[in-house]
C-alpha cells in the first residue's frame, strides 16, 4: 500500500467540564480536556502516537506536549506537537508553538512564535537581489 495512515490512539482519559486540576498531567494514548489544568500536560515518553484534545471550554496554563494535538480552547504556555497540530476556530494560544504539520482554521489565534520542528534542516533563503554577500 502506498500510504499507511497511523491509527489514532483511543481517548481513555477525560478532565471533565467544571474540573480544575492543580499540577501536571501525564498521559499515554489519548486525553480530552473539557475543564482546566493549571500545570503541564505532557504525553508519556513512550507514547509516540498520543492524541490530546483541548475542547472549546478548556483551559491549560502550562506546557503542552503530544504527538497529535487538537486545540479549540485556550493554552497559556509553550506548545509542542511532534506530528499534527490542529488549531480549530476558537483556539487561543499564548506561547511559542513547535509543530511538524500545522492545520490552522480561520479564527484561531496565536500570540507567540510559530516554528516547524524541521526548520533546522532547511537551508536559509537568500534573496538573489540582496546586496549581502
Amino acid at each position: 500500500m502506498w500510504f499507511q495512515r497511523r491509527r489514532t490512539p483511543p481517548i481513555r482519559s477525560l478532565v471533565g467540564e467544571g474540573t480544575v486540576v492543580h499540577g501536571g498531567v501525564r498521559f499515554s494514548e489519548g486525553l480530552r480536556i473539557d475543564g482546566e489544568v493549571r500545570g503541564d500536560v505532557v504525553a508519556a515518553d513512550d507514547a509516540e502516537h498520543s492524541i490530546l484534545v483541548i475542547s472549546e471550554r478548556a483551559r491549560v496554563v502550562g506546557r503542552v506536549r503530544a504527538s497529535h494535538l487538537i486545540v479549540n480552547g485556550e493554552i497559556q504556555g509553550p506548545v509542542h506537537s511532534s506530528d499534527l497540530l490542529e488549531l480549530q476556530p476558537k483556539a487561543r494560544i499564548s506561547g511559542d508553538v513547535r509543530y511538524e504539520i500545522l492545520e490552522m482554521h480561520p479564527g484561531a489565534q496565536i500570540e507567540g512564535e510559530l516554528k516547524p520542528l524541521r526548520a533546522a534542516e532547511k537551508p536559509a533563503l537568500k534573496l538573489a537581489a540582496s546586496n549581502d554577500a
